[in-house]
């Protein structure tokens, strides 16, 4: 669902302001980041790992998060790449997670 409604409130304010993908929109932002902390394993350290390394990955943008963040326009263009880079960070949060259990 927020995800859906970010396409339609994303494109809207965007055309509104006349800007691509304007930095004051962040609701695409928190998506991703609720993506990323899906399933999130127990420990502080956990959190703050998933929003580094959800950063990492929305800002450093790895194929495909730069060809959508390009090639897709409005709303939906706005908010895949930060799904993508959430879909990113949640795999790397779980891997670090396992190997983390593996090795104790």
């Amino acid at each position: 669902m927020a995800f859906i409604l970010g396409i339609y409130v994303c494109d809207r304010a965007a055309r509104k302001m006349n800007i691509k993908d304007p930095g004051a929109i962040v609701w695409d932002e928190f998506v991703g980041m609720w993506i990323t902390l899906i399933l999130l394993p127990e420990g502080w350290y956990f959190l703050i790992a998933g929003f580094l390394l959800f950063r990492l990955f929305d800002i450093a943008k790895p194929w495909p998060v730069n060809y959508l963040d390009r090639q897709i326009p409005g709303g939906l263009g706005i908010m895949v790449d930060d799904v993508a880079a959430g879909l990113y960070a949640l795999a790397s949060l779980q891997l670090l997670a396992y190997a983390t259990r593996t090795m104790l």
